[in-house]
């Protein structure tokens, strides 16, 4: 077994929980060791990351498959640091936003297809959900692709989905027009530290062969949350003002708690006030 091909599996046990062969006989095993082992960062070494670095890295992204080649996810750079203090404020809770020397916001633009049209002098009858639906799909497999890039590159990333918290703030900030939304913002740097793997749901949970099955779903979420919090326990409970202390504290529970509160409620009106028709 190559050391690689060990990488792969130590990080994958560790993430899943399962013993996954099938890597040994395979090329390209350095791709597959980055994505096994993908660690979210957090802390930056205080130094930029080159503009052409930047940009063959956003080059790489753009590379990615887009629905239909309508090419409808776009990347908006910022750099200036009174801008990413800006955004950074709005999120009190996340100081990395201000702290990593670039910032990204990965956008959902249904606007230039809609430009394309007139500019043909064409008709155009898709102006309905199937748009918005195109344009953000678009977006997050380019910050993907995106990721993956830096990553390769030696580079850490921190997907930032909260920026929806502030959609409108955000907009008029970065003065995106109609039919242009922010879908996530990442931070950028040379990392500081190097990053845990994160527990993820086991592969019998989220891979389905044939038809969909929730078969025993209970059982395997707890046992995901014990595995999960053997390694990385949560430091604090959510709202124990509401729903007291919890003798153990897992992802589950965490996560009902998250969700037991509105989130983005007006998410869906300001998509409309940028004239997405999501009917």
């Amino acid at each position: 077994m190559s050391d690689l091909t060990s990488l792969i599996r130590a990080a994958l046990m560790e993430r899943f929980g399962e013993e996954l062969r099938g890597a040994d006989d395979l090329s390209g095993l350095d791709g597959l060791a980055r994505i096994a082992m993908h660690r979210v960062h957090r802390r930056w070494l205080a130094q930029d990351v080159a503009p052409d670095l930047l940009r063959l890295l956003c080059a790489c992204a753009l590379s990615a498959p887009s629905k239909s080649d309508l090419q409808q996810g776009d990347i908006l750079v910022t750099r200036d640091r009174a801008k990413r203090d800006a955004i950074a404020s709005l999120l009190p809770e996340m100081p990395w936003v201000s702290d990593a020397p670039v910032f990204l916001v990965f956008l959902a633009n249904g606007r230039r297809l809609l430009e394309i049209s007139r500019l043909r002098g064409k008709p155009f009858p898709n102006d309905h959900l199937d748009l918005f639906f195109n344009a953000t799909v678009d977006a997050a497999i380019v910050m993907t692709t995106f990721l993956h890039a830096a990553e390769a590159a030696g580079l850490g990333c921190c997907p930032i989905s909260v920026i929806r918290d502030h959609a409108g703030a955000i907009s008029d900030m970065l003065e995106l027009p109609d039919k242009v939304i922010p879908v996530a913002g990442m931070c950028v740097g040379w990392p500081a530290e190097d990053g845990g793997i994160t527990p993820r749901l086991p592969l019998d949970v989220t891979v389905h062969e044939e038809c969909f099955s929730e078969s025993g779903l209970a059982g395997k979420i707890d046992s995901y949350d014990r595995r999960r919090a053997a390694t990385r326990p949560y430091r604090n409970q959510r709202d124990t003002a509401r729903f007291g202390r919890s003798e153990f504290y897992g992802w589950s529970e965490d996560k009902a708690r998250q969700y037991a509160t509105p989130l983005r409620a007006d998410f869906g009106a300001f998509v409309r006030s940028k004239n997405f028709n999501l009917d």
